[in-house]
């Protein structure tokens, strides 16, 4: 065995989640989960949505914002009931372009100017003489006393806008639509893209309790049954992004420490499309510090931080051609590295499959974790919606999370599925929205 594979053997060993850590920190996601309903110390937040599932009978046009990370979305949704669902118009725009000419995400940036930006895509969709109830999709972790009011905790992603942090969301957006002169369009309610998500598939399959975002970031909503403050089900945003009782390797340490907010995060540092690209370059930079890939002066591209994301990744993995020409290709047009051998390129497929494949083991253990508090002796079917570009595109992401369910759950296992749910969080945004208005008709 060469020194190359001799090392990425023993890399491979240490992002190697077993059986027993898997129930490990299945068992300890569910107590940080009950700690954190009853107000105790805990990385997870579990914030109330004061949301439950649809009834399926929702009908009405609303609009739809989706914020959840670098872009901003806006839908005009149109429900049927029975899980019908039509969306006549949609427009979306990045938050900051690639010539720099604006950038509404940077510490340069104020919350009126992102928040007038957000309105002026909204401006897009409606008409003059038409009220628009609007439901919001606010993707990060928000302190909510009601359905309709929420104030930013902190921001995630790297973003960093100021005086958002702290403030009230539909405040902010209410504020930014009368400066556009957009009346006619009411904000209703302020959700969590993981309940959008849960919302949406439950409106066409009643077993939906778990919906999670596995895409650039990652975090899990659930019903929780009975939760202290109110003993009816409600949905929870738990912000399981920052659960922290996980095997942590040297890697995952050096990206810590070189990250926005060492310490925050530290589920979705070793889960998310924004972060495992980011591992699989730590990884190849020490293999090419050691001597065993290609010569360091044709790497210089590689230390950049996050010059792989999760669609490079993809890529990676779906390479089967005899020589990984399609790996040779884009090693030389994307990162610069010329005349890399067949053992190289097969380096960089092995880093990117077991740094996937422990991402979605670790996202299973935590679902384990919330069937088991839902549902312990697993008397019921429970469906988890998952929406985003990882679980969707990433070979072989998808089969990992249910084979581990499956391996742990065992004779039981058919009683727990797991669904792809496309635009989650802006149907779920017009679902919620359908909720808010009979609620306040009641």
């Amino acid at each position: 065995m060469s020194n190359l594979l001799t090392r990425l053997h023993s890399i491979a060993s240490q992002f190697t989640i077993s059986p027993d850590q898997i129930r490990q920190i299945a068992n300890d996601f569910e107590s940080s989960m009950l700690d954190g309903l009853h107000g105790s110390p805990s990385t997870l937040k579990m914030l109330p949505s004061y949301l439950s599932k649809p009834s399926g009978k929702e009908v009405g046009t609303f609009l739809a914002l989706d914020f959840g990370g670098t872009n901003v979305r806006v839908l005009l949704t149109e429900l049927f009931g029975q899980g019908q669902f039509r969306v006549h118009a949609r427009e979306g725009k990045p938050l900051k372009d690639r010539a720099e000419t604006y950038n509404h995400i940077s510490g340069e940036s104020t919350a009126e100017q992102l928040f007038d930006f957000i309105a002026q895509q909204i401006a897009t969709l409606v008409k003059p003489d038409i009220i628009y109830p609007l439901g919001h999709t606010f993707s990060f972790p928000t302190d909510q006393t009601g359905l309709n009011t929420g104030t930013l905790i902190h921001w995630t992603k790297e973003i960093e806008t100021t005086g958002v942090e702290g403030a009230n969301i539909t405040a902010l957006l209410k504020d930014a639509l009368l400066r556009q002169n957009l009346s006619n369009v009411l904000p209703e309610a302020i959700i969590n893209d993981t309940v959008g998500t849960l919302l949406a598939a439950a409106y066409t399959n009643q077993f939906t309790d778990i919906g999670s975002i596995c895409g650039t970031g990652h975090n899990t909503a659930y019903l929780e049954p009975s939760p202290p403050w109110t003993k009816e089900p409600m949905i929870i945003n738990m912000e399981s992004g920052n659960f922290d009782q996980l095997p942590f390797t040297h890697y995952d340490m050096l990206l810590d420490t070189r990250s926005e907010k060492p310490g925050a995060q530290r589920l979705e540092k070793m889960v998310s499309g924004h972060y495992i690209g980011e591992l699989v370059r730590i990884i190849a930079c020490s293999l090419f510090d050691e001597g065993l890939l290609a010569t360091k002066s044709s790497s210089e591209v590689l230390t950049t931080p996050h010059i792989l994301n999760g669609a490079h990744i993809s890529l990676l993995l779906e390479d089967e051609t005899p020589e990984h020409s399609n790996i040779k290709s884009f090693l030389e047009d994307t990162l610069r590295i010329i005349g890399s051998t067949k053992e190289d390129r097969e380096s960089f497929k092995k880093i990117a499959s077991f740094v996937t494949t422990r991402s979605a083991r670790l996202v299973a253990a935590t679902f384990l974790g919330i069937i088991q508090h839902m549902d312990p002796n697993l008397a019921e079917h429970h469906n988890i919606a998952i929406d985003g570009s990882l679980y969707e595109k990433t070979p072989g992401y998808a089969e990992t999370i249910n084979l581990t369910l499956a391996q742990e759950l065992g004779n039981k296992g058919m009683k727990v599925t797991t669904s792809l749910t496309k635009d989650g969080s802006g149907i779920g945004a017009a679902i919620a929205t359908a909720i808010a208005v009979t609620m306040k008709k009641e």
